[in-house]
């Protein structure tokens, strides 16, 4: 049976530029006492941009903590309390330089739900026009497409091993499959 789980304390240990760590102390069901280690993350917003010829267009990047350079869909971090959809449109711009007539909210994902609190808004951009990227000082993407069929398939041989893109391309491939329905999916209400 699951149980719950009532703060007695919190000490800050780390306040860094985008994630903050506490040291919880918590009291049990039965009463006895345990630690919880929390990063607060402001969250995120993953992007998967569709072509009028059904290609996904994915941003590569080196990512430090695997030391390789990774193929995402295209995301970005939430600043405390925006708006995910503001976010999102936002990112498509600036890492592919592309604005969508069809912005379609596919739901979220808490990608680690033991210690951290971030939670990642998908969506799924339609009807696409393109200018120029507008990059973060020190941010260098490269772009690819990817027809979606095939980036289904990359998914499922885990092939794309980010958890935010595995799920926001089975979640589009499905959709756009129709496999549900726009009517099937969770009511955008941020």
């Amino acid at each position: 049976m699951y149980q719950n789980e009532k703060q007695i304390s919190s000490e800050k240990i780390f306040d860094g530029v985008v994630v903050k760590l506490s040291r919880d102390q918590v009291q049990l069901d039965d009463g006895s006492r345990s630690v919880r280690e929390v990063i607060t993350h402001p969250g995120g917003v993953c992007i998967v941009p569709v072509t009028e010829n059904g290609e996904v267009i994915f941003v590569q990047q080196f990512r430090y903590p695997f030391r390789s350079v990774l193929t995402e869909v295209p995301a970005g971090k939430l600043e405390f309390g925006e708006d995910p959809r503001t976010c999102g449109i936002r990112e498509l711009k600036e890492e592919v330089g592309a604005e969508a007539e069809q912005f379609t909210y596919l739901g979220c994902l808490y990608p680690t739900v033991a210690y951290d609190t971030e939670v990642i808004y998908m969506f799924m951009a339609k009807g696409l026009t393109f200018g120029e990227q507008h990059l973060d000082e020190g941010e260098f993407i490269g772009l690819k497409k990817i027809p979606l069929d095939k980036a289904y398939q990359l998914a499922m041989e885990n092939k794309l091993p980010d958890a935010k893109t595995q799920l926001a391309i089975i979640k589009t491939y499905a959709l756009e499959k129709g496999l549900f329905t726009e009517k099937d999916l969770p009511e955008y209400t941020f």
